[in-house]
């Protein structure tokens, strides 16, 4: 029994022995730390004061103290950065879907400002900027070294007013100028349109009002070809959406699926993720659905995209997505500005990240120039075409209106290919799909 005892206080002893062998450093390790984190503000505090002191002009504090926030929040990755009272202000109208500047999404790599994509309808897709362009300089000045706000800010002024960027495009041997007029940007968050028995739903960007356009144009296109039963299937294209609100990215996904995840974030602390499911009801009750991507297609449009192709809802058609997969949480903070910090990163349902990768389509179709197109512009060589061929005069009045109506389409057809090859192609697809659904 002594034995026993003895062995119990010795296992004891060596626990407590144990314990303090390894809590001992880990407190040390803290605190080592904590003492470093202080010095490294005296440092910052240090440094402060000499400017104040010895530079050789005088400084504006307020704008030190927020260019030091701003040096550490964008050391961390391109999307984390502090938004000043006005950055902040203009952040929350642009995503109520009207505000002014040149209309481009914008990132930065390697010093310079690139473009996600220009949003439909503005001053910069009218001029001519591209998904993909560098803009190293505007009005002449080298954006090399500014942090994206700042460049951001160069870009901005008074509406009506001209401005001119250098662009470095890939396939250009030179840079080159653009000019572009500032303006309101209002953007209609959905458009939409037939093409024959298909319904083609652009989708540009995801604001407060995207859901509810999506939803509304599904429901006027499905009236006027006279029901459901007479719609082909839908086209969602997200071209050069630079994304927008997970809110609505999360709805747009809702109105396709009738279950499963939709999307999960996970951040430092796995107790922190979220998840977010569908909920019964199919806007288009099932019919087939093809979506259209690209470079410029970015966040929350990848969150749609993977969503659907994941739960092999829609055939993914296009090139690559911009591979943005991170969350940014903004918080505001003292002074009426706010700080943008990435907190999580998106998965898709079968838990692949997007992050640098992007969405990759099912079918790669690049698009394609008028020029590039064969047999664009050439008559179609047939029997008819014939001199002295002989007619058909098996055909009555209605075969007849039948045969002209589908070369109609098909001449339609061939002039949307010319407009725009991919969703053309998208639109073949969607009705090889709907061809072999059961009747």
């Amino acid at each position: 029994m002594k034995k026993f005892v003895m062995a119990a206080v010795g296992g004891i002893a060596a626990g407590v022995l144990l314990t303090t062998q390894v809590a001992g450093p880990l407190i040390a390790q803290e605190n080592a730390r904590n003492t470093t984190v202080y010095e490294q503000l005296d440092l910052f505090g240090d440094v402060f004061e000499r400017i104040r002191n010895y530079y050789v002009e005088d400084v504006d504090e307020a704008a030190l103290i927020e260019a030091a926030i701003n040096g550490m929040l964008t050391s961390l990755d391109p999307h984390s950065s502090y938004l000043p009272p006005r950055d902040y202000e203009g952040m929350q109208v642009q995503t109520r879907g009207e505000f002014g500047g040149l209309g481009i999404e914008v990132t930065q790599e390697e010093g310079f400002v690139k473009v996600i994509t220009p949003m439909d309808g503005t001053p910069a897709a009218e001029a001519g900027v591209e998904a993909g362009d560098f803009i190293t300089q505007v009005d002449g000045v080298s954006l090399l070294g500014l942090t994206l706000s700042d460049a951001v800010e160069m870009m901005r002024g008074e509406i009506g007013s001209e401005i001119v960027i250098t662009v470095v495009r890939e396939g250009e041997d030179e840079p080159f100028d653009i000019t572009i007029v500032r303006d309101v940007i209002r953007l209609t968050a959905v458009r939409y349109r037939l093409e024959g028995s298909t319904a083609v739903l652009r989708v540009a960007s995801f604001s407060e009002q995207t859901y509810a356009n999506l939803r509304d144009g599904i429901s006027e296109m499905i009236d006027e070809v006279g029901g459901i039963e007479n719609l082909d299937g839908v086209v969602l294209d997200l071209r050069n959406n630079p994304g927008g609100l997970l809110t609505q990215a999360i709805r747009v996904s809702d109105a396709f699926l009738e279950q499963g995840e939709i999307v999960s974030t996970r951040g430092r602390d796995p107790a922190d993720g979220e998840r977010y499911n569908a909920t019964p009801g199919d806007l288009i009750e099932g019919l087939p659905l093809v979506v259209l991507i690209n470079g410029g297609s970015a966040s929350a449009s990848e969150i749609v995209a993977g969503a659907l192709q994941d739960h092999r809802r829609a055939v993914i058609v296009g090139t690559n997505s911009f591979g943005k997969g991170s969350v940014q949480s903004v918080m505001p903070v003292q002074g009426d500005g706010a700080m943008r910090l990435t907190t999580s990163l998106y998965y898709t349902p079968s838990g692949r990240s997007i992050q640098a990768l992007g969405v990759a389509p099912d079918i790669l179709v690049e698009q394609r120039e008028v020029g590039e197109i064969e047999g664009n512009g050439r008559p179609q060589r047939s029997e008819a075409s014939l001199r002295g061929s002989i007619s058909n005069a098996t055909l009555t009045e209605d075969e007849r209106n039948q045969l002209e109506e589908e070369q109609a389409a098909a001449e339609a057809a061939a002039e949307l290919r010319a407009q725009d090859y991919q969703l053309a192609y998208a639109i073949d697809i969607l009705h090889g799909l709907n061809a072999l659904r059961p009747q």
